[in-house]
């Protein structure tokens, strides 16, 4: 019995997972880019998530590049029966550490294949296509050409199932009509909520919803809302807002990442977190036209 179960668990392709895991992008060095100053500590940061029963990480191989996939194989592999590794492809890293598009037939398969490389993996569970429209946000157009690559891989026997990432819900639409869609990852948080319709819209399909930067985008106002609210509870701002993620709808998968051990005890114990209506309501209150 996990702690983690406080927060339920939710299908995950044809996987089930606890609804509050670990995104291992913060493993790598700064600015995602190069190795930890410390590997060893990101090694056991990845240990001491799976023995406290995560069983759904979050990585890709841009993330260094390579870094975090080399971690999670060091520590990890090999793997636990119930760990579902999800990863992304379509970006590169420049020498600079800037974020470029990696987006013809060449490089996904060849995104894949690192993937598959680094992860010691015969098949990968879940890979999430992000969209490079728009580095930064989500931003319309066709993605077909890239997707069909994937779907292409996919039948293949190398992917099991696609997920999409950085996208709106026209092309979520869009991606259907071509393979189901195991998952979307977009931003979304207490204050960036442009994503409410489609959140429940997919919950309302059965299909995960996986937000990131949960603390991404406040204001001092915002963040001093979060933090008279977490003082009220005697928990951490992080604590509360992957307690209200989770609270928001049952279709919601957190990924919060730490390269702490003490920083991830306490992420996880969001898991165990109650909301009492006060302070839904504070919380709710955050993205409202008034804040």
């Amino acid at each position: 019995m996990s702690k983690l179960d406080a927060a339920g668990i939710f299908r995950l392709g044809d996987r089930e997972v606890h609804r509050l895991g670990y995104g291992a992008m913060q493993l790598a060095g700064p600015g995602v880019f190069g190795p930890p100053r410390d590997p060893d500590a990101a090694r056991a940061v990845l240990r001491a998530a799976v023995e406290a029963g995560v069983n759904h990480i979050d990585t890709s191989d841009f993330y260094g590049p390579h870094v975090t996939n080399q971690l999670i194989a060091e520590a990890l592999h090999p793997y636990a029966a119930d760990l579902v590794i999800v990863t992304k492809i379509s970006a590169r890293r420049g020498a600079d550490g800037s974020w470029l598009p990696a987006l013809s037939p060449a490089e996904l398969t060849q995104a894949v294949h690192d993937n598959l490389r680094h992860l010691k993996l015969d098949v990968l569970e879940v890979v999430n296509f992000r969209s490079m429209l728009d580095v930064h946000g989500p931003a319309e157009g066709s993605l077909e050409a890239p997707l069909e690559v994937l779907a292409g891989l996919r039948q293949q026997g190398l992917i099991r199932h696609l997920g999409l990432s950085n996208v709106t819900a026209r092309q979520v639409a869009d991606a259907q009509r071509m393979f189901p869609v195991a998952c979307v990852q977009n931003q979304y948080n207490l204050a960036h909520r442009g994503d409410d319709a489609l959140v429940d819209s997919l919950a309302a399909q059965g299909i995960p919803y996986v937000p990131f930067f949960p603390l991404g985008g406040f204001s001092p106002l915002q963040s001093g809302a979060l933090d008279a609210v977490a003082r009220q509870l005697g928990a951490t701002p992080m604590q509360v807002a992957l307690a209200w993620l989770l609270r928001r709808s049952p279709n919601i998968l957190a990924i919060p990442g730490t390269s702490s051990v003490a920083h991830l005890a306490e992420n996880l114990a969001a898991a165990e977190l109650v909301l009492p209506a006060g302070a839904l309501a504070a919380l709710d209150g955050i993205a409202s036209p008034a804040a």
